[in-house]
């Protein structure tokens, strides 16, 4: 174990300015809105904000009061932050992030997690806890080697956790985080004593009858499940199959990246006209930053290659089931990317033991309603008890 600091030189900073102030900008899309993708006007004004008035060395500053680590397992580097509760008996809590996420997405809920006695809370709900970069994003940088799919994260995930000298943890995530988490469930029963997740995606059965079976709002994200995969999916598509293509264009041109990231946070947020009336400007340019600084667009895009790179890698990593011995948790938001059906996750969760549908927030839970997941965190984690 090794303590970490973000300490990023300033040539390299200086050189995303210098590539931003360079862009080379394409015409508009004909018509207006985002359904051809980002609007022209709208990122050439918030590649003007990250170019002189975001503040990277505020970011760096916020995460470096966060304790750091980085260990090498299963031979590559993973970076994670280790915040332990001043509650002594708090329970281990291992947090796994997405894309297009990262660990800046969780700054709202360390506090409220780890000292809820600080927070208004109960101090026998506090957590220690883990949050670790996935091995091909961010801090801990790309992996060097093919074969770092879900499953051999959460066997790393496992080992790091032990190293930690934790024995009964929670796993919680969304997006990857969440078979991440359900994947670290399996490959270590004796560690996890439940799996909280904030997205499922729950696949429809070839079963007619218990689609009719369905009532309107469940009906409703059935509709909005066979959308995405007609309209919402390009993105899945390229980084399944091509990530090493499209990691020249990501990792050259910042306003690529931006771009490319920007559209996700707009999509699958819970908001209508811009990201920003869910995600706040700084985080999110945070989050793409780190990408930027890292050149990790094209190795978390491997990612996509190595555990759905097709239909049926696709269905196994995300459509289960999972036969976990323990108990699971579903944070359901309305606006989020994949919308599931409780029916359809019964089926494959059999353990499913809390489920909550909030009326408010997407994919970016830990942001747009740290509050609303760290109550729901908490409630599931008493029926652990």
């Amino acid at each position: 174990m090794r303590s970490f600091r973000i300490e990023v030189p300033q040539e390299d900073l200086d050189d995303l300015v210098r590539r931003l102030a360079a862009t080379r900008w394409p015409p508009a899309a004909p018509g207006a809105g985002w359904e051809r993708g980002v609007p022209l006007e709208y990122l050439k004004e918030l590649s003007a904000y990250w170019q002189h008035d975001y503040d990277w060395r505020a970011a760096e500053e916020r995460l470096n009061r966060i304790p750091q680590f980085s260990t090498e397992i299963d031979g590559v580097n993973v970076h994670f932050l280790h915040v332990r509760s001043p509650e002594p008996d708090a329970t281990p809590l291992i947090v796994t992030h997405g894309w297009p996420g990262s660990i800046a997405e969780f700054e709202k809920v360390i506090g409220p997690l780890t000292d809820p006695r600080a927070h208004g809370g109960d101090p026998a709900e506090a957590f220690h806890l883990v949050i670790p970069s996935i091995p091909g994003y961010g801090f801990s940088g790309p992996v060097a080697e093919p074969g770092w799919d879900v499953r051999r994260v959460a066997r790393a995930w496992a080992e790091l956790l032990r190293r930690l000298g934790y024995e009964r943890c929670v796993a919680q995530g969304g997006d990857w985080g969440s078979v991440i988490s359900l994947e670290l469930g399996l490959a270590d029963p004796e560690l996890i004593a439940g799996v909280h997740v904030n997205m499922l995606v729950t696949i429809p059965p070839d079963d007619p009858a218990l689609l009719s079976g369905l009532d309107e709002a469940d009906q409703a994200r059935l509709a909005h499940m066979a959308a995405f995969a007609e309209d919402g999916a390009g993105w899945r598509q390229i980084q399944s199959t091509r990530p090493q293509t499209l990691s020249y264009a990501l990792t050259d041109s910042p306003v690529g990246q931006l771009g490319w990231m920007v559209e996700k946070f707009k999509e699958w947020s819970d908001s209508e006209k811009v990201p920003e009336e869910a995600v706040d400007r700084e985080t999110l340019l945070t989050n793409v930053t780190i990408y930027w600084l890292t050149r990790t667009a094209g190795s978390s895009a491997h990612f996509y290659y190595e555990s759905a790179h097709d239909t049926a890698d696709f269905m196994r990593t995300w459509g289960g089931p999972w036969n976990l011995t323990m108990p699971v948790g579903v944070a359901a938001f309305p606006a989020d990317a994949s919308r599931p059906i409780r029916a359809f996750a019964e089926r494959v969760l059999p353990t499913l033991a809390h489920w909550t549908e909030f009326e408010r927030g997407g994919h970016f839970a830990a942001i747009e309603q740290p509050a609303a997941l760290v109550s729901d965190i908490r409630a599931f984690t008493r029926l652990l008890r």
